[in-house]
């Protein structure tokens, strides 16, 4: 049996990496962990995200997966460090694809980054930028509001709409090509925010790039999956689990096999009820 590709996510915003890993490698077999019962993970500090982090990691290791992709802005900013150095096996995160991305797409080389609280304050994009191009002029704004309307579907309303356009007022401002999705959540909402940005600014998401690093990583250590049989991917969430069977459907445009989680005093267990 071929070993998995394990991701996790604070709630739905990880199965865009997931959507682009399934198009970019068909053949990989997906173990996919939303933690939707604490999302969203930007307001928290990061010593609880690491912690969360730690403890989906330990859940997911289980499975013997061949690589942890941490599909979460704000996790990648508090504990990818930590969690590479817990594991032997790869582990990545998403904000330096989307970074590398950001520099090959800028022409002006002003670039702007939306994203939770927690990964704007972390610093990570403008410190990531600027250690592939010195001379980059990076903008940031936290857009709180946005992962909630996410987590509840709510993809193009015009309730959504307005709070998108409320919440990029202030960065609109700033002259840029380019903008960072900085959360994975974020591109469920690329039509509004298209509309809000316009089109002379490219939005860049991280899922492409991550999926491409994934791929390079797995070439490099001879573990791409080989065969033609179809692989049945897995995916857990420890929140309403209708809401996130919706969201996959909509999104992958498959029905998923999806396990709900619940959690009793710090430690995951299935609900097998």
């Amino acid at each position: 049996m071929h070993q998995a590709i394990a991701i996790l996510d604070s709630g739905v915003g990880g199965l865009t990496v997931v959507k682009e890993v399934m198009r970019q490698l068909p053949r990989e077999k997906i173990i996919y962990f939303g933690d939707t019962a604490r999302a969203p993970y930007g307001p928290r500090t990061p010593e609880q995200v690491r912690l969360f982090t730690e403890q989906i990691v330990d859940f997911l290791i289980q499975f013997n997966p061949k690589m942890v992709v941490i599909a979460c802005n704000t996790a990648t900013a508090a504990a990818l460090d930590f969690i590479s150095e817990k594991l032997t096996i790869p582990v990545i995160g998403v904000i330096h694809p989307g970074a590398r991305a950001a520099i090959s797409a800028t022409k002006t080389g002003r670039v702007g980054v939306i994203g939770t609280i927690g990964t704007i304050q972390s610093g990570a994009y403008t410190v990531a930028l600027k250690e592939l191009s010195p001379y980059i002029e990076v903008v940031s704004e936290a857009c709180p509001e946005l992962v909630p309307l996410v987590e509840q579907g709510e993809f193009e309303t015009e309730h959504t709409r307005e709070i998108v356009r409320s919440s990029l007022a202030g960065i609109k401002q700033y002259d840029m090509d380019c903008l960072i999705l900085g959360c994975t959540h974020y591109p469920f909402l690329r039509k509004a925010i298209r509309e809000v940005m316009g089109p002379g600014v490219k939005l860049i998401s991280s899922a492409d790039e991550t999926a491409r690093e994934i791929s390079t990583v797995l070439y490099q250590k001879g573990q791409l999956a080989r065969g033609a049989e179809a692989p049945v991917h897995q995916f857990f969430c420890s929140g309403d689990e209708r809401i996130f069977r919706q969201i996959a459907k909509e999104w992958l445009g498959e029905e998923i096999q999806l396990t709900p989680i619940v959690w009793h005093v710090g430690r995951m267990a299935e609900d097998v009820g």
